[in-house]
């Protein structure tokens, strides 16, 4: 009898594993891998992600990987990855967020993973509903000072408007009264620096820094700015009840678990986790409030019955009054459903299974709020700003609608969501109370350039505004 010999073994086992390792292959995501090393589709990705994503959804079906940038990111862009994505052990949010932060603040991985379970649980604590009341009345007298520097009338971009607004409101709430400039130059500055950070954060976040001139020269500079101000910072306590602000409760955590040096780099991490996305929210919340004319009506209807003849008069705001504007908050939750991030992300440490597919271990899974928030079995005519359909949401228990992701789900939601929609209602209420507002502009579509957090919009909408009398 003729023994086998020790090749052809070795030949047999190579073709069995082959195989083996081809059948695992198909029934991994249809890939679009590109033909360049490691830049993969970057080029083509990074010009539109919105738009690239739609053309594989049509082409691939609801789930497919994208290799770019070194990274393979398998997108899942309707409901049958949801519980994967919010209750599986195989995947995991702060290794997949690491990288990000580090190229983002210069926060080094292993201090972020030291610390981010601590802030989170603080940060969760410091703005959830049962704390919520202690913003209102700060957030309210902020507005009114702010709104103060507008004039009885005027014309500008509304996206600016609500800049001007809100970028300092939210610093002085939550970082310290004294911190946000108050003469016209650095005032400018201070948007200009930041709106280029915002801009290319996404950027920031996979290139080397040599790529991005503009935006390394903003992050140096607030890194910069936070330094300077750090000792001050800590050194204030608020003048009713001497509690720490947010930004203070964050630097007394870093400062205990690890050194002053990262200080800054939380700072400037937090500054743009309370703008980035509370700033376009309120853009659009007001333009599709103000394109809606039946909307706008019902809505001055609402304030009125709550606080009167809408005018001049600085009204309080209290949390029984925004129990009664409903409307309001319909409208911001719909505008945030129509506005959702393209996409949230998790690590896949352990290989996991998708409708029949197998998603790989090292690949980063994208659940994508903003395809998710357009499926007309959750969402009927989901393409419309329709504020009556969080009717059905239990709101007052805090639930959302069915499917909707867009602060994500699970263990690390946005600590801020409820901030966010309490500063977002406050600056409709006090806006639409004090002036009379009219678009000169169509509602602009939004920019397609970014996947993270809520999009801004492409071109200008100009408001006009008069101080109602």
């Amino acid at each position: 009898m003729e023994l086998i010999s020790p090749t052809v073994i070795i030949i047999l086992g190579c073709l069995a594993l082959f195989l083996l390792l081809q059948r695992k292959n198909l029934r991994r995501p249809p890939c679009i891998r590109g033909w360049i090393p490691w830049i993969g589709v970057g080029f083509e990705f990074g010009k539109a992600p919105l738009e690239f994503i739609e053309k594989a959804r049509i082409k691939y079906g609801p789930i497919f990987t994208v290799f770019a940038m070194g990274n393979r990111m398998t997108f899942v862009t309707e409901e049958e990855g949801i519980n994967v994505f919010l209750k599986s052990k195989k995947i995991d949010f702060e290794l997949a967020v690491q990288n990000i932060v580090y190229h983002t603040a210069s926060i080094p991985k292993n201090v972020f993973l030291a610390l981010h379970e601590k802030l989170y649980i603080m940060l969760k604590g410091k703005m959830g509903t049962v704390n919520l009341h202690q913003f209102t009345g700060q957030l309210t007298e902020e507005l009114h000072e702010q709104l103060e520097n507008l004039g009885t009338h005027g014309t500008m971009d509304l996206n600016n408007l609500v800049r001007h607004l809100l970028y300092p409101v939210t610093v002085n709430t939550l970082f310290n009264k004294s911190w946000f400039p108050t003469n016209k130059k650095k005032i400018k500055e201070f948007h200009q620096y930041f709106q280029a950070y915002d801009e290319d954060f996404e950027y920031g976040s996979q290139l080397p820094e040599c790529l991005l001139r503009n935006w390394s020269k903003s992050k140096k500079w607030f890194l910069e700015l936070f330094e300077k101000n750090i000792p001050d910072i800590k050194a204030c306590k608020s003048a009713k009840n001497n509690s720490m602000t947010l930004l203070q409760a964050t630097l007394d955590i870093v400062e205990t678990e690890t050194s002053k040096e990262n200080s800054p780099n939380y700072g400037l991490l937090l500054l743009w986790a309370s703008l980035s996305n509370a700033v376009p929210v309120a853009f659009w919340t007001l333009a599709y409030v103000l394109s809606h004319p039946d909307i706008h009506k019902a809505i001055m209807e609402g304030i009125s019955s709550v606080f009167g003849k809408a005018g001049k008069d600085k009204i309080k705001v209290s949390e029984d009054d925004l129990e009664k504007l409903l409307l309001i908050k319909w409208c911001v939750l719909e505008t945030i459903r129509l506005k959702a991030p393209g996409v949230i992300t998790r690590k896949v440490v352990k290989p996991v299974e998708i409708l029949n597919y197998i998603i790989p271990s090292g690949d980063l899974l994208m659940l994508s709020p903003f395809w998710l928030h357009r499926n007309p079995k959750y969402f009927p005519e989901p393409e419309l700003f329709k504020p009556e359909r969080w009717k059905k949401a239990n709101l007052e228990k805090h639930s959302f609608l069915d499917c909707f992701m867009a602060f994500g789900s699970g263990k690390f939601q946005c600590p801020g969501r409820w901030f966010a929609l309490l500063e977002v209602q406050i600056c409709v209420i006090l806006i639409l109370y004090k002036y009379d507002c009219s678009l000169l502009d169509p509602l602009p579509k939004q920019s397609s350039l970014h996947l993270v957090g809520v999009p801004q919009p492409e071109g200008q909408c100009r408001i006009e505004y008069k101080q109602r009398m």
